[in-house]
C-alpha cells in the first residue's frame, strides 16, 4: 500500500532512485559488512535480501518512507529455510569471536537487560538485539531478531562462537518451514543513528508500530508524581491515599499525578464467592492467582463517601497501620517459606510450621479489623441504584474530593494487568466471553530468572478474554474509569500473553488483537497518551503494542532490598536498575518515551537514584510510604509548582561504555548523557557491585567490585548531533563546566585533556556543560555562560530562555535558589524582574539569588550588563 496522498508510482521512483552499493553481502559462507567478514561458517540455509527487495511500500508517511529509503543501502534482512515446517524454528546465523558486542536480552519473561561479550556463545537466551563494534571500518552494526507473519523472534547462544535464532509461533497449530526477513541487519559509523536508523527501517517495513517522533507523550512527562505501590501494596484504599497526598502538599510538592497501583480493582479467586472481593491482601505475590469478577472499583473504593475526608468530621486514620500490616504480613510468608523448605529437606512433621503460619494469619485478620459485620457497618447506606449513588460515592467522588482538595492533580492514574488482573478475568462475573487457559512457557524462557509472577500465574492459569472481544474489554473498563476521573491507566503483565496463545494463532497474532483492542481504548478514553506500559520489554510488545502507545518503563521493579536477602542488596539492587534503564533507552527510546520509574526519597541510596532521575528526561515520580519523605531532596528534582527541570531529550550511555559492563567489570563508571536546552549533560554514576551470573541465572551481587571507581569526562562525550536543538551547542569554542556534587566551576575546551573523576559506590557526579558566549568583541569581550539553579541537581534545566544583546546577557530562569553563571570579569550592573539586585562575583563566578515567583509560575528574568 502506498503512502496516503502519493501515488505507487513516486514510491517505485524512490525506490529505483535511491538504489546504491548494498553494505552487507553474503558470499561463500560469510556475512561481510563492507570488506570485513562479520559472521563467518553461515549455513546455507541462511539468505541475505537487500531491504528496497523486501521492503517496496508501505504505510509509513511519506516523509519517513523516503528517509528510510535513502538509507536503505546500509541495511538488509536475514532469512533461513528448513525441511520441516513447525512452531518453532532455530538454525545459526554463524558465528563471531574476538568482536565487542553489547546487547539486551530478558533476563524474566518482563524484564530486559543489557550483556556484553565478544562472541556468539557469550549472548544470554531470548536476546532482543545485539551491537557489534566493527573498528576496522569505525563503524557499528546492530542485528535485531524480528517478526515474520505468525512468528517472532529472538537470539540464543550457540557453540564455537555461532548465533542462534529462534522464529517461534507459540502455537503447534501456526507452522512454517521458511523465513525471508526474520533479522534485520544495519550499519552505521555511529551508534545512536545505528538504532535510530535500524528501527525506522523496521518500522516502514513491518507497518505494525509507530516510532515515538511519530506519537506524543502524556502531559505528566514533565511532572512529579506519587505511586502507591510501596506505601501500601495491596492495602491500598482512599483514606490512606489522602493522607499521602495530603503529607506531600504539606511538604510543600502536591503531585501534579497520582498512580493508584494494584490493589483497587474487584478481585477474587477459584473457590471464593464469585460476587464479593478477596479480603485482607497484603504484599504482592498473594494476588496473582486471584481475577477480576467485575469491571470496575473494589468495595473499598465503591464504598467512598463523597466529601467524608475533606469536612472537619474525617473518619480516623492510623498512618502508621499500613506498614504494620506490610511487616505482619512479611512475618506470615516468612513462616510460609520456612515451611516449604522444611518439606523440601524431607521433614514430615510439618504441624508446628502450620501452627505457626495459623497464628499469623489470624493476627493479620485482626489487625485489619475486618469482617462482614464491619464491611456492613462502614458501607454506604445510600441506594445502590439511585443516579446519586455514582455522583456521591465510589471512585468518582474520591476523585472529584481529591481535585476539589489539592489543586494541580492533573492526573489520576490506576493500575491493571493487561489480561485485565494478574488472573485475568473470572468466567461467569461479567458479560465478557472468559475462559480459564492453562499457561505453557516458551523454551527460551528457560534460560531466564525464577520469577514469583510467573509461578504463580502458571500455578492459576489465566482467565483470558477471547481475543474478539479485546475491544470491547477494554472499553468497558476503560470507559468506566474515564467517567469516574481517571485519566491513564499503568497496563502491566504484559507478556503473559505469550503464555495463552496455543488456541489463539500464536503469540502474534493475539498480541496484535489485544494491543489493538488497547489502542483503541487509548484513543477513545484517555486522549490516546494516558498509558504507562509495564512488564512489557520483549519485541512482541515494541514491535505491535507502540502504534498508540507512547511511554513505558525501561527498568526492572525499584527493588528497595534484596528479596533473597542479600544485606547488600539494598545499594547493589540501586545500580542494576540504573543499568536497566540506560541500556533499554537505547532500543526503546526509539518506540517510546522511556520511564525510569518510581524511587523512595527516604530510601538509603534515594540521592543515587535521585541524581538519575534528574537527567533521564522522563518524569520524577516517588512511591513513598506515609511518613517516608525527604522533601529536602525532593526540592533539588522538583520545582515548587511541582513541575521538573526535565532534559530534553532521554538520556543514553556514552559511547565509551556502551560495549562495557559497569556493574562488576570493576573498571567501568556508568555515564549518561542528554541536553538542556542552552548546555549539556553527563551523569557519572558508580553502579560496580552486582550483575546477571550466566550459571545461577539470576541476579546477584558481587562484593569486590562494590568500590570506588576512577574514569574520566569529556565535553565530546556529549552526542550533541542527536538533536537538532542541540547541534550548534557542540560547535562552541569553548565550555563552562559545572560538578553538581563538588560543586566546582571551570572551563575546558573540545582539545581540552578529559576531566579525571574517582566516584564512590553508590554515588554520583552531574557534569553540566555550557557553550561559552563572548560579549563584545576584541580584548574587552567578556566570556560568559549561564549554569542555572544550583540547588537543583539538573541545574540546566532551570534555564527555559537565553538571549544575548550586545553586552546584556538576560536569562529566564524557573524555580527559586542560587543561580549561577561563569563570567570572566564582575557586570557593572545585575536586574532581576526588572529591579537592580545585588550579585556575588568571585573568580568567574557570578551568582545572585533567585526567590520563586509565584506571580509567574516560577519564572523570572535575570539580565546582566557588562
Amino acid at each position: 500500500m502506498a503512502p496516503p496522498n502519493d501515488t505507487a508510482n513516486s514510491i517505485l521512483n524512490v525506490l529505483k532512485s535511491s538504489a546504491k552499493h548494498e553494505s552487507f553481502q553474503l558470499l561463500d559462507g560469510k556475512l561481510y559488512v563492507g570488506d570485513v567478514p562479520l559472521l563467518t561458517e553461515v549455513p546455507s540455509n541462511v539468505t541475505l535480501k537487500s531491504f528496497s527487495t523486501v521492503c517496496q511500500s508501505s504505510e509509513a508517511p511519506l516523509e519517513l518512507f523516503e528517509r528510510v529509503q535513502s538509507l536503505s543501502s546500509k541495511g538488509a534482512f536475514l532469512g533461513f529455510s528448513q525441511r520441516e515446517s513447525s512452531d518453532r524454528l532455530t538454525t545459526s546465523l554463524g558465528k563471531f569471536t574476538n568482536r565487542d558486542f553489547v546487547s539486551i536480552f530478558r533476563f524474566k519473561t518482563w524484564w530486559s537487560t543489557q550483556w556484553v561479550g565478544k562472541s556468539g556463545s557469550d549472548i544470554q537466551m531470548e536476546t532482543q538485539w545485539i551491537a557489534l563494534d566493527v573498528p576496522e571500518t569505525k563503524s557499528y552494526v546492530a542485528i535485531i531478531p524480528s517478526i515474520e507473519g505468525s512468528f517472532r523472534s529472538a537470539f540464543h547462544p550457540g557453540k564455537d562462537g555461532h548465533i542462534l535464532i529462534c522464529a517461534e509461533s507459540g502455537s503447534t497449530a501456526v507452522k512454517s518451514s521458511s523465513f525471508d526477513a526474520i533479522a534485520y541487519v544495519h550499519v552505521s559509523d555511529n551508534p545512536y543513528n545505528l538504532m535510530k536508523e535500524a528501527y525506522a527501517a523496521l518500522r516502514v517495513h513491518l507497518n505494525t508500530f509507530k516510532l515515538i517522533e511519530e506519537k506524543s507523550a502524556p502531559p505528566l512527562v514533565d511532572k512529579f508524581g506519587w505511586c502507591t505501590w510501596d506505601a501500601f501494596y495491596l492495602t491500598v484504599e482512599p483514606a490512606g491515599i489522602w493522607h499521602g497526598v495530603k503529607e506531600f502538599a504539606d511538604g510543600g510538592f502536591t503531585p501534579r499525578f497520582l498512580i493508584i497501583d494494584d490493589g483497587w480493582q474487584s478481585i477474587n479467586k477459584d473457590g471464593e464467592d464469585p460476587t464479593k472481593d478477596t479480603k485482607n491482601l497484603v504484599l504482592g505475590g498473594t494476588q496473582m492467582t486471584a481475577r477480576l469478577h467485575r469491571l470496575d472499583e473494589c468495595e473499598k473504593f465503591r464504598k467512598y463517601e463523597g466529601g467524608s475526608l475533606t469536612g472537619p468530621n474525617r473518619p480516623p486514620f492510623d498512618p502508621k497501620k499500613p506498614k504494620l500490616l506490610i511487616n505482619k504480613a512479611i512475618e506470615l510468608e516468612f513462616a510460609e517459606k520456612s515451611r516449604d523448605k522444611a518439606a523440601l529437606s524431607g521433614v514430615t512433621d510439618l504441624s508446628k510450621y502450620e501452627a505457626e503460619i495459623q497464628r499469623h494469619a489470624k493476627e493479620l485478620d485482626a489487625m485489619f479489623g475486618g469482617g462482614e459485620e464491619q464491611e456492613e457497618k462502614g458501607s454506604s447506606k445510600k441506594c445502590s441504584s439511585c443516579s446519586c449513588k455514582l455522583q456521591n460515592s465510589g471512585m468518582k467522588a474520591f476523585t472529584k474530593d481529591l481535585r476539589t482538595t489539592f489543586k494541580g492533580l492533573d492526573d489520576i492514574y490506576v493500575w491493571h494487568a493487561l489480561c485485565g488482573a494478574w488472573g485475568g478475568v473470572r468466567p461467569g462475573s461479567t458479560h465478557l466471553n472468559s475462559k480459564i487457559v492453562p499457561c505453557k512457557l516458551s523454551p527460551g524462557l528457560d534460560g531466564t530468572m525464577t520469577d514469583l509472577a510467573v509461578v504463580k500465574i502458571i500455578e492459576g492459569s489465566i482467565g483470558l478474554v477471547h481475543p474478539d472481544q479485546a475491544d470491547d474489554f477494554y472499553d468497558s473498563m476503560h470507559s468506566h474509569l474515564a467517567k469516574v476521573g481517571i485519566t491513564g491507566v499503568k497496563v502491566d503483565v504484559i507478556h503473559d500473553l505469550e503464555y495463552v496463545s496455543e488456541e489463539y494463532g500464536g503469540r502474534v497474532e493475539i498480541a496484535k488483537t489485544y494491543y489493538k483492542g488497547l489502542s483503541r481504548s487509548l484513543a477513545k478514553n484517555f486522549n490516546g497518551t494516558g498509558l504507562i506500559s509495564s512488564m512489557q520489554q520483549c519485541n512482541d510488545f515494541f514491535f505491535l503494542g507502540t502504534e498508540q502507545i507512547s511511554m513505558g518503563r525501561v527498568g526492572d521493579d525499584f527493588w528497595f532490598q534484596d528479596p533473597n536477602g542479600d544485606p547488600m542488596g539494598v545499594y547493589w539492587l540501586q545500580g542494576v536498575h540504573m543499568i536497566h534503564c540506560a541500556y533499554n533507552s537505547l532500543w526503546m527510546g526509539q518506540f517510546i518515551q522511556p520511564d525510569w520509574d518510581m524511587f523512595q526519597s527516604d530510601h538509603l541510596c534515594a540521592k543515587f537514584h535521585a541524581g538519575s532521575r534528574a537527567i533521564c528526561g522522563g518524569p520524577v515520580y516517588v512511591s513513598d510510604s506515609l511518613g517516608g519523605h525527604d522533601f529536602a531532596l525532593l526540592s533539588k528534582l522538583v520545582f515548587p509548582d511541582s513541575t521538573i527541570p526535565k532534559c530534553i531529550y532521554y538520556a543514553l550511555p556514552t559511547r565509551d561504555c556502551l560495549f562495557k559492563n559497569p556493574l562488576f567489570d570493576d573498571k567501568t563508571i556508568l555515564k549518561i548523557w542528554n541536553f538542556n536546552k542552552y548546555g549539556g549533560v553527563i551523569g557519572a554514576f558508580n553502579c560496580q557491585g552486582a550483575g546477571w551470573d550466566p550459571k545461577e541465572q539470576r541476579i546477584k551481587g558481587y562484593s569486590h567490585c562494590y568500590h570506588p571507581i576512577s574514569g574520566s569526562v569529556h565535553v565530546s562525550d556529549i552526542e550533541w548531533g542527536q538533536k537538532t536543538e542541540a547541534a550548534d551547542m557542540g560547535k562552541a569554542e569553548e565550555y563552562a563546566v559545572y560538578l553538581t556534587e563538588a560543586q566546582k566551576l571551570f572551563l575546558t575546551t573540545p582539545q581540552s585533556d578529559a576531566i579525571p573523576i574517582t566516584i564512590q559506590p553508590s554515588t554520583f557526579e552531574i557534569f553540566s556543560f555550557v557553550p561559552i558566549k563572548k560579549l563584545g568583541v576584541g580584548t574587552d569581550a567578556v566570556k560568559f555562560a549561564p549554569i542555572g539553579l544550583t540547588n537543583f541537581f539538573n541545574s540546566g534545566g532551570t534555564i527555559l530562555g537565553l538571549l544575548y544583546d550586545g553586552k546584556i546577557a538576560k536569562i529566564e530562569v524557573k524555580g527559586g535558589g542560587n543561580f549561577l553563571a561563569y563570567s570572566s570579569v564582575p557586570p557593572k550592573k545585575s536586574y532581576l524582574n526588572g529591579v537592580e539586585v545585588g550579585f556575588q562575583w568571585s573568580d568567574g563566578k557570578l551568582g545572585l539569588n533567585v526567590p520563586w515567583n509565584q506571580e509567574c509560575g516560577g519564572i523570572s528574568n535575570v539580565a546582566f550588563i557588562f
